[in-house]
Order: structure tokens, then C-alpha cells, then sequence
């Protein structure tokens, strides 16, 4: 079965985030550290998604309104 890049990353950055944050909630604080970065990486994929998509919108519409000047 194929799976589209996108779709694996939608589904993994949210469980990064469970993960992050499980990991500080039950761990000492010692071992605390180690959980930023695994949080740290999905919530920028999470915001680097968003943001591609607002550009690509953007794009899309951009082209949309140059084909209507030349009519």
C-alpha cells in the first residue's frame, strides 16, 4: 500500500507531541531534557505545514488573479 509523505507526517507530528509531553509529565527531572527536542520537532512540522499551505494558497491565488487582468 502506498502512503503519501504528507499524510505519514500529519499523523506523526501529533504523536510526537503525545510522546513530549507524556515523557515530562511522568519522568524525574532529570530525564525531563531528553523530551523537548521529540516536542520541539513536531510542533515544527506541525507549523511548517501551515505555513507551506497559507503560501501555497497564496501562490494558487496570485496566478488566479493575473489570468483575470488579461481578460
Amino acid at each position: 500500500m502506498n502512503f503519501n509523505k504528507g499524510f505519514i507526517l500529519s499523523l506523526l507530528a501529533p504523536f510526537m507531541i503525545l510522546i513530549s509531553a507524556i515523557g515530562l509529565i511522568l519522568r524525574d527531572n532529570t530525564k525531563r531534557i531528553f523530551y523537548l527536542p521529540i516536542g520541539l520537532m513536531g510542533i515544527s512540522i506541525i507549523l511548517e505545514k501551515d505555513l507551506r499551505r497559507k503560501l501555497d494558497r497564496k501562490k494558487i491565488l496570485d496566478k488566479i488573479k493575473s489570468y483575470q487582468k488579461f481578460k
